[in-house]
């Protein structure tokens, strides 16, 4: 029985051997095992137990020695790689800046991906990303004009509370152009226009609050605010089933309450970086130059359905593609998440 094993474990020395022949650790594993090799007339082992036992051991040494180089070469990749995250922060202007996720490698990933490579053949690298120690929600109630400046994201908002004969246009170029915008819903609007929500639901775009009668905000009684937002949230909700996380308040207008009733009902205040100003029916080039020349990364678009706008969009998001920027909703775009998405990605 034991010439068997002896014979097993010299095939699997031999195999070993010839798998390894161009390591650097060839060498330590000749010398070790010739090493036990010489104890052979210790006493109580046999010349067959002992040379058993010089392999197996000679093979983890190997192994030890193997995953000791891959470690410190994936280390010094760790060093280059590492890019370290931004907590979000209350901006003087621009208040509310949402955080961004940092990068590193992941050490054990790699390592375990590594060890399945042929010996001589460079380590796998695989990224993971690195949440930011302060968040959105550690800044309490704060209003959010733009994502943060290092994110290569772009999101459109829509507010609707009119303007159902330029939607289908609109939802057709999204399409077209595969974008997911936001659209924030005034609620006297949703209430009358259920099944066109749907329809733009259906198409994978974003539904919020828009309050329900486009009221001033900063003009309202606490209880009146209240009111206005809970009251399109609950349609959101019972209509379609929409577990809503923002709030615009109509025409921009707010104060410090509105801000806090939005908090308080666990919803972030969205405004906007950039205006299309379409209400005003602007010739649509005027919109698409507009876009052109002061677009960045970071920035929330403000738009309605108008005949301006409708006309414009088109071109607006092959300008924002044509500067190498992402189109998302407006979760998305305020999100620390990184430009494209890392999760253990191998590189």
């Amino acid at each position: 029985m034991r010439r068997v094993q002896v014979l097993v474990l010299s095939g699997l020395f031999a195999s070993v051997f010839i798998g390894v022949e161009l390591s650097d650790s060839v060498q330590t594993f000749v010398q070790y095992a010739k090493h036990r090799g010489d104890q052979a007339a210790a006493p109580g082992l046999s010349g067959l137990e002992l040379s058993a036992s010089a392999v197996l051991a000679g093979m983890k040494r190997l192994t030890e020695d193997r995953r000791d180089r891959l470690r410190q070469a994936i280390a010094l990749e760790a060093e280059k790689r590492r890019i370290p995250p931004i907590n979000a922060q209350v901006d003087r202007v621009w208040k509310a800046i949402p955080g961004y996720n940092g990068l590193e490698v992941d050490v054990e990933q790699s390592l375990a991906l590594s060890e399945q490579l042929p010996d001589m053949e460079k380590p796998r690298i695989v990224m993971k990303e690195v949440p930011p120690a302060i968040g959105l929600d550690q800044l309490g109630a704060q209003p959010i004009y733009k994502g943060n400046p290092n994110k290569p994201m772009v999101s459109l908002m829509i507010n609707v509370a009119w303007g159902n004969e330029y939607l289908d246009s609109m939802l057709d170029v999204l399409a077209k152009e595969k974008v997911r915008a936001t659209f924030f819903f005034d609620g006297t609007w949703l209430k009358n226009n259920i099944a066109e929500a749907k329809k733009i639901k259906d198409k994978g775009h974003e539904l919020s609050n828009h309050a329900y009668s486009h009221k001033n905000m900063s003009e309202l009684s606490r209880s009146q605010a209240t009111a206005e937002i809970t009251k399109t949230q609950q349609l959101l909700e019972k209509e379609l089933g929409v577990q809503n996380t923002l709030f615009a308040p109509p025409s921009g207008d707010f104060d410090q309450q509105t801000v806090q009733i939005a908090h308080e009902l666990k919803l972030k205040t969205i405004l906007w970086t950039l205006d299309t100003v379409d209400w005003q029916r602007p010739d649509p080039q005027t919109i698409v130059r507009k876009i052109s020349s002061r677009v960045e990364p970071g920035s929330l678009i403000l738009m309605h359905p108008t005949s301006s706008s409708s006309r414009a969009l088109q071109q607006m998001i092959q300008v924002i593609k044509s500067k190498g920027l992402h189109l998302g909703t407006v979760s998305e775009l305020i999100s620390p998440k990184r430009v494209p998405e890392v999760e253990s990605t191998q590189q």
